[in-house]
C-alpha cells in the first residue's frame, strides 16, 4: 500500500514524495488514514535546517522526516489492539506528515465526543507540552502568572493557565501580533520585552512579580527577563527548547537569594505510565485536552487556521517556516485536498 509523506530531502528543503507502507499490520498496530496534520514551527525549523539539541535528529542524516500530532480515521486494527477499531476518529501523537500513519496503538488515542473536529483534535497533542508544563509548576488556583513567548506553545500556555485558574496572566512577546492573539485568548496583560522598565511593569500588574512563568522562547535572554519578573519563591517551566547554550544568568541574585525553582519541560520527560499530581503521561493528557474541549472549558477555535494547506504546498509552507518571521502561529496540512475524497 502507498502513502505520501512529506520529507526533507536535504536542508531547507521539504517535498512530497511517495512512500510504501506493510502489506500486513502487526498485532498491535493500528493504520490511520490522515485528514490533518499540524505544523510545528520551532520544532520542524529546527528539524529541516538540522539545527542541533533537536530530539532525534543529531546523526545530520537526511531525508527525514517530521510532523508529530494530527488526526483522522482508523483504516484497521491489529488483533490485539483493543482501544480503536476501523471507522473511529483519533489522535495520532509521533506519527508524521503522511497520508496515512502505521503506528502501534499506544499512539493512538480515540476522539470520544463528536463535538470536538478533526481540525481541533490534530493541534491536541501539541497542546499537551504546554499542559505539562503548567503540572509541572504545580499551579495553585488564583496564582499570577507569565507567559515568555506567544509562539504557538505560548498560546496554548494561555488558554490553559486561564482554564487552570491562574489570575492574572502576562503575555510577553515581541511581536505585536501575537501579544494581540494572546490578549484576545486569555492574556490579562501584555508586554513588549524591549519595552523600558518591562520587569517593573510586569510587577506592577501582578502585585509584586509572577508565582509561575512559562518561558518558551528557549533563549537566555528570555529566561533572564523572566527571573526579573518572579516573586519569591517562583517556578518557572523551561518549555521553549534551549537550543541556544548562550545562558548567561546571574544565579545567585536571581535563583538563589528569591528561591525559584527551575524545572525543565521537555514533553518527553513525563512518566511512560501512571500519571501523578504534576507528572501525567501524554495519553493521559491528551485526554484531558480533550474533556476541556468537549466541555468547553478551552477553546481552539481563535487558533485554527480557517483554510489550511495541501501537502502538496509543503515546499512553500516550509520555506515560509524557515524564512518568514510572520509565518501563522499555526498552520495544517489538510491532506483530504490530496485526493478531494470526503472522509
Amino acid at each position: 500500500m502507498q502513502t505520501k509523506n512529506i520529507t526533507f530531502t536535504k536542508p531547507f528543503t521539504a517535498e512530497l514524495v511517495d512512500g510504501d507502507l506493510p502489506e500486513t499490520l502487526g498485532p498491535d498496530q493500528v493504520l490511520v488514514r490522515t485528514a490533518f496534520s499540524t505544523v510545528s514551527p520551532g520544532t520542524e525549523r529546527a528539524v529541516i535546517s538540522d539545527s542541533p539539541n533537536c530530539g532525534g535528529y543529531r546523526d545530520h542524516v537526511f531525508p527525514r522526516q517530521s510532523g508529530y500530532s494530527s488526526a483522522g480515521y482508523v483504516v484497521a486494527a491489529g488483533e490485539k489492539v483493543k482501544s480503536v477499531k476501523a471507522g473511529d476518529r483519533v489522535i495520532v501523537f509521533w506519527g508524521r506528515h503522511s497520508s496515512y500513519n502505521l503506528v502501534p496503538e499506544r499512539q493512538v488515542v480515540k476522539i470520544e465526543d463528536d463535538s470536538v473536529t478533526l481540525e481541533e483534535a490534530a493541534v491536541v497533542f501539541i497542546s499537551t507540552f504546554s499542559l505539562a508544563a503548567i503540572r509541572k509548576c504545580r499551579l495553585e488556583i488564583g496564582e499570577k502568572a507569565l507567559v515568555m513567548g506567544c509562539g504557538l506553545l505560548g498560546q496554548f500556555a494561555v488558554r490553559l493557565l486561564r482554564a487552570a485558574g491562574a489570575a492574572p496572566i502576562v503575555a510577553v512577546d515581541t511581536v505585536a501580533a501575537r501579544r494581540e492573539e494572546a490578549k484576545q485568548n486569555g492574556a490579562d496583560f501584555v508586554f513588549d520585552p524591549a519595552e523600558p522598565d518591562f520587569a517593573a511593569k510586569v510587577k506592577a500588574v501582578t502585585g509584586g512579580g509572577a508565582n509561575v512563568a512559562i518561558e518558551v522562547t528557549g533563549f537566555g535572554a528570555g529566561l533572564d527577563e523572566a527571573l526579573d519578573c518572579m516573586a519569591r519563591y517562583g517556578r518557572i517551566a523551561l518549555l521553549g527548547c534551549t537550543r541556544d547554550k548562550n545562558f548567561t544568568i546571574d544565579y545567585y541574585q536571581k535563583i538563589h537569594t528569591p528561591g525559584i525553582t527551575i524545572v525543565g519541560a521537555h514533553t518527553k520527560a513525563r512518566p511512560e505510565h501512571d500519571s501523578y499530581p504534576g507528572w501525567f503521561t501524554q495519553r493521559d493528557d491528551i485526554k484531558a485536552v480533550l474533556r476541556l474541549l468537549a466541555a468547553g472549558r478551552i477553546d481552539f477555535g481563535g487558533i485554527i487556521p480557517p483554510d489550511p494547506y495541501s501537502p502538496a504546498e509543503c515546499a512553500a509552507v516550509y520555506d515560509r517556516v524557515v524564512n518568514d518571521r510572520s509565518f501563522p502561529t499555526l498552520a495544517q496540512f489538510d491532506w483530504r485536498k490530496l485526493e478531494r475524497e470526503d472522509f
